[in-house]
Order: C-alpha cells, then sequence, then structure tokens
C-alpha cells in the first residue's frame, strides 16, 4: 500500500512559499499527497488525516488531538513546516506513538543569523547614519559607533538559536556566557562559554544581552526595569524571542532615559500599535517579527522534513525530530497569558 501524505496547509502564498513545485515533486516522491482545498476547520482536518501515514502542517494548524485525532488511525508522522511544535502537539498525538519533526533546527540557524545582523546594524548605528545620508547629510566629525569583535554577549536561555549563535559570535572574538536552567556544565564547556549564575550577574556585566527564552506563563515578563537597570551604559538588549518575555512599559521607560539601547524583532502585541511607547525612540531599532526564517529558507525548510520522511520509512534515525519533553518547552503563541 502506498504511503499517502496529507498536506494540512490550506492553499495559500505562505504554502506556496514552502511547497513551491520542487518540494510537490519531492513529496509525491515519498507517496500519494493530498492537499487541503479548504481551510483548518476541524471537519475538513480530520477528514484529511482519516487515511494519512504522514500529514504536513503549518502555522496556524490546529491541535492534532481529540476529535481530529478520532479516525486519524494510520498516522506515523507529523512534519510541521514551522519552528516550534507547541501550538499544534498534544499529549495524545504523542501517546500515539506519532513521531513529530518540525523545521526547528533551520529557523534557529536563520534566526541566529539575524540576531548577528541585528547586534552589528544596532552597534555600528547603521540606520541612524543611513538615514543622514538619505536625507542630504553626513558623518560629523567627531561620530561615534561601535563594533562586534571582542564584546562579551549574554544569552538568556540555550535552544536551538542560542547553540547556532554561539559559534558565529565566536568567529567575532566574542566572550559569551549563558544563563539557562536546563543546560549541563557538559554541554557550556563543549560550547566554549561559562555559565552566569544570575541573570542579575548576566545583565551587569555584559556589552550586549541576547533573548533566547520560549512564549510560557514561567517566562512572562522576564525581563522589567530591575534587570534593565543592571545594564552597563551604552549596552545593548536584542529580542528575538518573544515579546512577552520583557516588560515593554519598562522597558520603553529605561530607553527613554538614553543609557541602553536595543533591538526589539518581536512584541507583545502584533503588528506593535500606533501608540507604543516604544516608537520615536532613537535608541531602538523596531524590526516586524522578521529574525528568521528568512522568506528563502522556507523551501530548504521542507525539504528537510521530506528527508526526515524517508529516513523515517527505512527505519534510519531522525535528524529534525521533536520529543514532547522538549515540545512542552517551546514557545506557543496560542498561549493566553
Amino acid at each position: 500500500m502506498p504511503v499517502k501524505i496529507a498536506v494540512l496547509m490550506p492553499e495559500s502564498p505562505v504554502r506556496a512559499s514552502f511547497i513551491p513545485p520542487a518540494v510537490m515533486r519531492g513529496l509525491e516522491e515519498v507517496g500519494e499527497v493530498t492537499y487541503n482545498s479548504a481551510g483548518y476547520e476541524t471537519q475538513n482536518i480530520a477528514g484529511l488525516l482519516r487515511e494519512a501515514d504522514i500529514c504536513v502542517t503549518g502555522w496556524g494548524c490546529p491541535v492534532l488531538g481529540g476529535e481530529i485525532l478520532a479516525q486519524a488511525d494510520r498516522l506515523r508522522m507529523a512534519a510541521h513546516t514551522g519552528g516550534s511544535v507547541a501550538p499544534i502537539v498534544s499529549r495524545e498525538l504523542y501517546d500515539r506513538g506519532i513521531v513529530v519533526v518540525s523545521g526547528n533546527e533551520l529557523y534557529a540557524q536563520s534566526v541566529a543569523e539575524g540576531c548577528i545582523t541585528y547586534m552589528l546594524a544596532a552597534l555600528r548605528e547603521i540606520p541612524r547614519y543611513n538615514s543622514i545620508v538619505q536625507n542630504g547629510g553626513w558623518r560629523q566629525g567627531g561620530f561615534v559607533n561601535k563594533g562586534l569583535l571582542g564584546r562579551k554577549v549574554g544569552l538568556v536561555g540555550l535552544g536551538a538559536v542560542s547553540r547556532n549563535l554561539i559559534p558565529m559570535l565566536a568567529a567575532f572574538g566574542c566572550r559569551v556566557v549563558v544563563h539557562c536552567e536546563y543546560a549541563s556544565d557538559e554541554e557550556l564547556e563543549r560550547l566554549n562559554t561559562t555559565r552566569a549564575q544570575s541573570l542579575e550577574e548576566l545583565f551587569s556585566s555584559c556589552d550586549i544581552v541576547s533573548l533566547h527564552l520560549a512564549r510560557t506563563r514561567e517566562t512572562y515578563h522576564t525581563v522589567g526595569k530591575k534587570l534593565l537597570g543592571l545594564m552597563p551604559d551604552g549596552a545593548l538588549l536584542v529580542n528575538t524571542a518573544r515579546g512577552s518575555v520583557v516588560n515593554e512599559r519598562e522597558l520603553a521607560e529605561i530607553l527613554a532615559a538614553g543609557r541602553i539601547h536595543a533591538v526589539l524583532d518581536v512584541f507583545e502585541e502584533e503588528p506593535l500599535p500606533a501608540d507604543s511607547p516604544l516608537k520615536g525612540l532613537e535608541n531602538v531599532i523596531l524590526i516586524p517579527h522578521m529574525a528568521g526564517p528568512t522568506a528563502d529558507r522556507r523551501e530548504k525548510v521542507t525539504l528537510a522534513l521530506i528527508e526526515d520522511m524517508k529516513r523515517f520509512l527505512a527505519g534510519k534515525p531522525l535528524k529534525h525530530a521533536i520529543d514532547m519533553e522538549y515540545a512542552m518547552r517551546m514557545t506557543d503563541d496560542t498561549l493566553k497569558l
């Protein structure tokens, strides 16, 4: 019996970016493919899964559990084109022995690249100097900008993004310290980093602080006035994690004082409201949630998942599997905080 694949992502420009013709051909090499021609309604998704061995999910997909899985007796693998699987997995899915894979590692590579981009842009004040030249000006004598070389960088959280970011920072000769309760001493040693014994130590001693915490109830507003007030003058805060880990009102107050700088790729409310106190501040760069993956990586994400489908069907080890323990620690953007 041929392997049957159900693509649960509805037809849209987003689906087309993840599944262009080359990816369609790749899926067809694995099995018979059925595409969602309607929406994410429970009855429609449950119907698509009824005869599927493998499903392909994307952003906005409902949780795979309960009524949706009631008749999915053949389902053996869920391949998520997103990074975090927290919004789409359930304990029932894992209890059924269904294997979950995602684009998390490829997303992390791209976000790490984004972090380096943001750090360099902020330190060298690229947006400001571009604006000056675009408006007919030029740099003035006595100008001051900074570089990334040799900086002390603190990473809050040690997930996939941080693990990809650390070697990138090493290329700039950065000293990296990490605060993460899940990190073992052996892993930190392997990554050539050191452990910050507290967030207070990290924030008070680093030139740059980069946030890499998942969006959970436990991480809500982890960073506020107390920690931000410990940052050295001229220090840089970078947030490519989730807006909820920072108290934006308190951050805006600290930034308004002009003592530190920030690059924010994520916000508590997206799009950022017109009346946000973060707008209009000269020492913050605001990006509309674009750290990664860059659009050109989407096809590569799905192709990587197809390779894991082939490994799974051949009984070989997977490269992009997400177990339940890891899934429960990942960001869930559907979570009400």
